[in-house]
C-alpha cells in the first residue's frame, strides 16, 4: 500500500527517484500513465492489471468506455526502475501533467501519483477546505 506525501525533482532527462518505502513495493517495474485531474498514476504491473481489468469488464460497444479506456491505456509506459530506484517519465506524460522540475510523489493505495508541485498545493489545499463537507455527504449517500 503506498501512504504518504513527498516533494521531489525531476531531472533534465526526466527521470525521478521514487521514496525508498514506494521502491520497494513496485519490485522493480512500474506502469505510468494519465491520471485524472493533470496527473500521472503509477502502478506496480499487477495493480494496473487488476485497474484496466475494471475497464475492460464493460467491454468496447459504449462509446464513453471505449474513450475512458483509451485515455488510461495510450500514453502508458511499462518499464523498469534503473539501479538507483529511478522511474522514467516519457515527455508526452511529462507535458499532460505539466511537469517541470519540482513534483509532489503521493501514496493513494494502490498507486503512486505523481503531481506538478504548485498543482498538489492548490488541490490539496481545496480539499482540505472541503474534507468534512465531502466525507458528510457521502457518509449521508452511505457511502462511507
Amino acid at each position: 500500500m503506498f501512504l504518504g506525501e513527498y516533494q521531489h525533482t525531476l531531472d533534465a532527462k526526466g527521470r525521478l527517484s521514487l521514496p525508498a518505502k514506494f521502491r520497494s513495493q513496485m519490485a522493480g517495474s512500474y506502469v505510468v500513465g494519465k491520471g485524472i485531474e493533470k496527473c500521472l498514476y503509477v502502478f506496480s504491473p499487477e495493480e494496473y492489471e487488476a485497474f484496466l481489468g475494471q475497464l475492460m469488464e464493460r467491454g468496447d460497444f459504449g462509446k464513453d468506455f471505449r474513450q475512458v479506456r483509451r485515455f488510461f491505456t495510450a500514453g502508458a509506459k511499462e518499464d523498469e526502475l534503473d539501479g538507483t530506484g529511478r522511474l522514467s517519465i516519457p515527455a508526452n506524460l511529462r507535458e499532460y501533467a505539466d511537469l517541470d522540475r519540482d513534483v509532489a510523489v503521493i501514496g493513494n493505495g494502490d498507486r503512486i501519483e505523481i503531481w506538478n508541485a504548485k498543482a498538489w498545493a492548490e488541490y490539496n489545499g481545496e480539499a482540505e477546505g472541503r474534507i468534512e463537507e465531502l466525507t458528510s455527504d457521502l457518509a449521508d449517500s452511505g457511502l462511507l
